[in-house]
């Protein structure tokens, strides 16, 4: 909550309660005799001046002491807004949870499925952590743009979605990559086609395409190598991946074309004819 008007109400309820250091001295401080305004107002208050931890527990008071009042729906949701901004995301996402389940129709669900999402979504930091959450941030996100599609979370998915997708993609390259460089050309190829057949519309389709035409010429299996070549030539022929693959493939007197009837012939169908079926 920002902005003077709200300050100002801020205030005005830490004077209420007595003085402006009760609101921020103690929060074990019982709140037994307190109204739901005067509670709401406190978490919101440990909000202003940054400790989301202790909003958190406020507002969980509203809901726990007034139950069946109208600030116990709105506390909340800015429990859920609170846990998740002091980085507490399990209970950030069990809050926002307990929203959906309780109000799935009011204004807010949108919003508190989306934090839903987030509570996975911002854990995905770094290629090398366990993929799961990616996994499960995807699910979520698809979620919010199926259920709420004309909301600004909707929107705010979709992009946060493309980027999770890649992300699983960036996971299977590194692993490929790791393989090849190894020289496990079957184990890099498995995850070079999971990139090329899953995530076809991420930024690593093409390096990995290039990848495959590396590992099988390296197997000795130019015609799967060739037919990787062609895909690449059709589809991203302006890419550093193209002039390499090119310049790989030519240079052993192969041309860039669909040869043979390995999986990724499909791919081409797939791909550059559009065929499906």
């Amino acid at each position: 909550m920002t902005g003077s008007r709200t300050r100002i109400g801020i205030l005005a309820a830490c004077v209420a309660l007595g003085t402006l250091s009760a609101c921020s001295r103690d929060k074990n401080v019982s709140v037994e005799d307190q109204s739901a305004e005067q509670i709401f107002s406190r978490a919101e208050y440990q909000l202003e001046v940054g400790r989301a931890d202790d909003a958190a527990q406020f507002f969980g008071e509203v809901e726990r002491l007034y139950p069946y009042s109208e600030l116990a729906k709105r506390a909340l949701i800015m429990q859920a807004f609170a846990y998740h901004q002091d980085d507490d995301y399990d209970n950030s996402r069990a809050s926002a949870q307990r929203y959906i389940d309780f109000y799935p129709a009011d204004e807010d669900a949108a919003y508190a499925q989306y934090l839903l999402a987030l509570s996975y979504y911002d854990q995905i930091d770094e290629i090398g952590r366990d993929q799961g959450l990616t996994f499960q941030a995807l699910q979520a996100l698809r979620t919010v743009i199926e259920r709420y599609p004309d909301t600004e979370y909707s929107r705010s998915s979709i992009l946060k979605f493309d980027l999770a997708f890649n992300h699983l993609a960036a996971k299977e390259m590194e692993i490929g990559r790791y393989y090849l460089k190894r020289r496990h050309y079957t184990a890099s190829i498995n995850r070079f086609r999971v990139v090329v057949e899953q995530f076809q519309t991420t930024t690593h389709t093409a390096e990995a395409l290039y990848r495959l035409v590396e590992a099988y010429l390296t197997l000795g299996l130019p015609h799967e190598a060739q037919t990787a070549g062609a895909i690449l030539g059709h589809n991203f022929q302006s890419t550093p991946w193209y002039d390499d693959a090119h310049t790989l493939l030519t240079g052993r007197g192969l041309r860039l074309e669909v040869s043979g009837d390995s999986w990724l012939r499909q791919v081409y169908r797939q791909m550059v004819r559009g065929e499906w079926l």
